[in-house]
């Protein structure tokens, strides 16, 4: 993902909240902002993440179809 408007006001919160928040747990969202599917800052020794990212993210998955006929 691409930051590409550096004036906007981000929603960032600390790391605990963020997963919470995603519903998904710490080693799935270190492999989601290494993938670059979610935003994370770095404030001072604290890994914030970007909840705009997080509702990106689950905008991007593909929806589930039924089979049933």
């Amino acid at each position: 993902m691409v930051d590409n408007d550096n004036n906007k006001r981000r929603r960032l919160v600390d790391f605990k909240d963020g997963c919470r928040y995603g519903k998904f747990g710490k080693t799935k969202a270190y492999e989601l902002i290494a993938l670059e599917r979610i935003r994370a800052y770095k404030m001072g020794g604290k890994t914030m993440i970007d909840l705009d990212s997080v509702d990106e993210y689950h905008a991007s998955l593909p929806r589930v179809e039924s089979r049933a006929n």
